[in-house]
């Protein structure tokens, strides 16, 4: 990691690993480089960093603010878009025992569908550990553990061994192979 750090630093070069996308102030969606902090533009439509941002304002440029009290806020929000995945995955209740082998189903800005052995409540606060697609994180075979919350689970119609479960991604770190 220190070697990436001063790669990036003398060099101007970066492997760049993406957290996951944000939402900015003004509704946009961006991606920081966990390396170097770089932010990049990100659309979720087309699952693609669109552009660098470049936050030097011009000379004697003003910045305005508006109070968020003003905004006009939306009535409906639209589902967010799925990328579907045939994804292996390991879960566990968060800092507890043993885990379970799954696989996602898909995954999105607000979260991903799993489906494993064993059913967890809703609300369990748990971890995850799988491959994050390249789409987001912007390299291939990039492992990351999750912590996540249930939010919702059901019994899957294929197979009575198997649960379905809907998790939110509360955080997420990269995990380094040595």
């Amino acid at each position: 990691m220190a070697q990436k750090i001063l790669d990036a630093l003398m060099l101007r070069r970066c492997s760049h690993e993406f957290s996951w996308p944000r939402r900015a102030t003004d509704g946009h969606y961006y991606q920081v480089c966990l390396v170097c902090a770089a932010e990049y533009k990100y659309d979720w439509k087309t699952m693609r960093r669109i552009e660098r941002v470049d936050h030097s304002a011009p000379e004697g440029a003003t910045v305005t603010r508006r109070s968020r009290s003003h905004a006009k806020k939306p009535t409906w929000v639209p589902r967010a878009r799925r990328l579907a995945l045939d994804t292996p995955l390991r879960y566990r209740v968060k800092n507890l025992g043993g885990w379970f082998e799954g696989t996602i189903q898909n995954l999105s800005q607000s979260g991903v569908l799993l489906t494993g052995p064993e059913q967890l409540p809703e609300n369990t606060l748990i971890e995850m550990v799988f491959e994050m697609p390249e789409e987001i994180s912007g390299q291939k075979n990039s492992s990351v553990l999750c912590q996540g919350r249930i939010i919702r689970a059901k019994e899957v119609q294929e197979s009575a061994d198997a649960h379905g479960m809907a998790a939110s991604i509360l955080d997420y770190k990269f995990l380094h192979q040595s």
